[in-house]
């Protein structure tokens, strides 16, 4: 298929230019054990692996919101919303892991900051297709704990 992935090349340097135009970084959560610092006395864990930081983007997708159970007041746990996204990474970058997480570290626009500071876990690795011109990679946005009383 050498002839329909030359077609899609101007494809994809679209893609690149306008969608992936942010800056996003992959890591993987150590699996070592903690370390005691001798001089705090606190356990301190491994920095995470950084799996891919480059031009990249992070969509919405589907219904952001749903409830994986019913809320009520009476359960012995709460609720979790989910909020879907995609991430868009080129071809050449890693395919990220299960439970890797994503972060926007850098926007096109300084005035849009709201996918800053926000983390997604990747639901499963990237998705794989016989015609790819990017790398799609389903994620969940990583829900904030909620503060002691709040609804």
């Amino acid at each position: 298929m050498a002839g329909l992935d030359e077609a899609l090349t101007g494809v994809v340097q679209w893609i690149r230019d306008t969608l992936m135009i942010d800056t996003v970084r992959v890591t993987r959560p150590s699996t070592g054990a903690p370390v005691l610092d001798p001089a705090t006395g606190r356990l301190t864990h491994p920095e995470p692996e950084i799996v891919y930081e480059g031009p990249g983007a992070v969509l919405s997708a589907g219904a952001p919101g749903g409830i994986n159970a019913l809320p009520s007041a009476t359960l012995p746990w709460t609720e979790e919303t989910t909020s879907p996204a995609r991430l868009l990474t080129p071809l050449s970058a890693p395919i990220p892991a299960r439970d890797d997480l994503v972060m926007v570290v850098a926007v096109h626009n300084p005035a849009n900051t709201a996918l800053l500071g926000r983390v997604w876990f990747v639901q499963d690795p990237g998705r794989a297709s016989t015609v790819e011109v990017v790398r799609t990679t389903p994620l969940d946005l990583k829900q904030a704990p909620r503060e002691a009383g709040a609804p």
